[in-house]
C-alpha cells in the first residue's frame, strides 16, 4: 500500500440488509463487477470517510479494506452470520407466562 489514507464512500445494499460496498471515492464504483451489483442492488450511499491503517472499523481491518480497495478496486462486506441458537430462538414460538 502506497497511500497512508484513503478516502472511501461506503454504499449499503438497497436488496440485503448489513451488506456494504467499499470504494476510492474518487474512482466510484466503476470497477465493482457488474454481476456483483446486480446481486447488490441500488447502492445506496451511506458514509464518506477517511480510512487510515489505524482506522476502527466494526467488522474488518481498515488494512485489508484499503488493500482490497487498492487491488480490486472496492471492499465487499456481507452481512454477518446468523447464531444458529439465535435462529431457533426466532423460529420457537413464545408464550407469555403470568
Amino acid at each position: 500500500m502506497t497511500d497512508d489514507k484513503l478516502l472511501c464512500e461506503i454504499f449499503k445494499s438497497s436488496r440485503k440488509e448489513e451488506m456494504y460496498l467499499y470504494v476510492d471515492k474518487r474512482k466510484g464504483l466503476g470497477e465493482v463487477p457488474e454481476g456483483l451489483l446486480e446481486q447488490f442492488g441500488k447502492p445506496v450511499p451511506f458514509l464518506t470517510m477517511i480510512l487510515r491503517p489505524t482506522t476502527t472499523l466494526a467488522r474488518a481491518k481498515a488494512v485489508d479494506v484499503m488493500a482490497k480497495i487498492e487491488e480490486q478496486g472496492f471492499y465487499f462486506q456481507m452481512p454477518p452470520a446468523k447464531e444458529e441458537y439465535l435462529m431457533d430462538l426466532y423460529r420457537t414460538p413464545t408464550q407469555a407466562r403470568y
